[in-house]
């Protein structure tokens, strides 16, 4: 998962993948847990997409809050 596509997605499609990999990051610990992963980096790839997904969606919150501000001060 690429940050470009990321940033293309609407805060609904975001908060959905953040859901759908968090699920996944704790199957994956479980599959570690029995021993049962087959691929243990899989664990950091999927840290590092939430943790993908998260900086977008907090970019997205400090631009709105930016342009809020920035529209406050011209009126």
């Amino acid at each position: 998962m690429k940050i470009k596509e990321l940033r293309e997605w609407s805060s609904e499609e975001l908060r959905t993948e953040l859901d759908r990999m968090r699920r996944h990051l704790f199957d994956l610990r479980a599959q570690a847990v029995t021993e049962k992963l087959e691929d243990p980096s899989m664990l950091t790839k999927a840290r590092r997409d939430i943790a993908r997904i998260l900086t977008v969606q907090k970019e997205k919150v400090l631009t709105t809050a930016a342009a809020a501000q920035d529209a406050g001060k011209v009126s």
